[in-house]
């Protein structure tokens, strides 16, 4: 009996001593508080890392086994490990926090990005409109030019009117009053002119005879012409220049040189043009639509 005692005394007392020198490696905070810490036992915190904290210690007790215990049990493996597995989280935050940020600046640099492109397109479409403008304008100013240029062509030779048409309307001696034929023959002038403006219309009459008589006779004829152009296809009288000559000479193709009187009665109608239709040709379409 007192043998079986004494073998197991020096097996308890190995098997304890592990256990002993575990805890007292894993309990410095069992050293008084009045120990003043070496000054080189706590290293200072650096934002070097990516944590921004100081680096991981190692023990600062080793225990009785050194670096490898082999009698470790598992809650000291878990105290040994705890501050690794902090540090891996706080990695594993920081990443997801960085990818998020990253993907959240990327994110607004394409918005950017589309933006600015949206607003290149805009400007360039303005440049594109300015440019369209621009030639519009220019025309414009071509036309105002040309047009100015004619208005003052015209303007110079407002008074020089040109023969346009020209027809003769014959009277028996004695009579002032129109046939049918004399009628037609001045509505085609007078339709021709439905509309236009810068002419007139040159009425002289002549007529046989001798002295007063002749005149008031010619101016009778040339006066019923002028009655039937106003009442009949409402030109202006103003249009019309009305003058009876008489027996007074007139040139024709086998004329002398002092002309040759004509028997009986005639009036000769001449239509006279000047620019100023011309110039209403010319003008805008908008004024060339314009009802005259």
């Amino acid at each position: 009996m007192k043998n079986s005692i004494l073998i197991a005394l020096p097996l308890a007392a190995v098997l304890a001593f592990p256990a002993f020198a575990q805890t007292t490696s894993s309990t410095p905070s069992s050293t008084p508080s009045s120990t003043p810490a070496p000054a080189t036992s706590t290293p200072a915190a650096s934002t070097d890392n990516a944590t921004g904290k100081a680096p991981l210690a190692p023990p600062s007790r080793e225990g009785f086994w050194g670096r490898v215990n082999p009698f470790a049990r598992k809650n000291y493996v878990k105290r040994q490990t705890e501050p690794i597995r902090d540090r891996v989280n706080e990695l594993d935050e920081l990443t997801s926090a960085n990818s998020k940020a990253i993907k959240d600046t990327d994110g607004r640099a394409q918005a950017g990005i589309k933006m600015a492109s949206d607003k290149a397109d805009v400007a360039d479409q303005h440049a594109v409109d300015a440019g369209n403008k621009a030639t519009a304008a220019q025309q414009s100013a071509q036309q105002v030019t040309a047009r100015v240029q004619t208005v003052e062509s015209v303007v110079s030779n407002i008074d020089q009117y040109k023969a346009s048409n020209q027809t003769e309307i014959r009277f028996r001696s004695g009579q002032t009053v129109l046939s049918q034929n004399a009628k037609d023959a001045i509505d085609q002038m007078a339709t021709a002119v439905k509309g236009q403006r810068g002419y007139i219309f040159e009425v002289q009459g002549f007529s046989s005879g001798k002295g007063q008589v002749a005149i008031s006779s010619s101016q009778k004829m040339a006066e019923s012409v002028v009655r039937y152009l106003v009442l009949t296809h409402e030109i202006p009288v103003y249009r019309i220049y009305l003058v009876g000559m008489g027996n007074a000479p007139t040139a024709t193709d086998d004329a002398t040189p002092k002309g040759k009187r004509v028997n009986g009665g005639r009036v000769e109608i001449s239509l006279l043009k000047n620019d100023l239709e011309q110039l209403a040709s010319t003008g805008t379409p908008d004024q060339q639509q314009q009802p005259k």
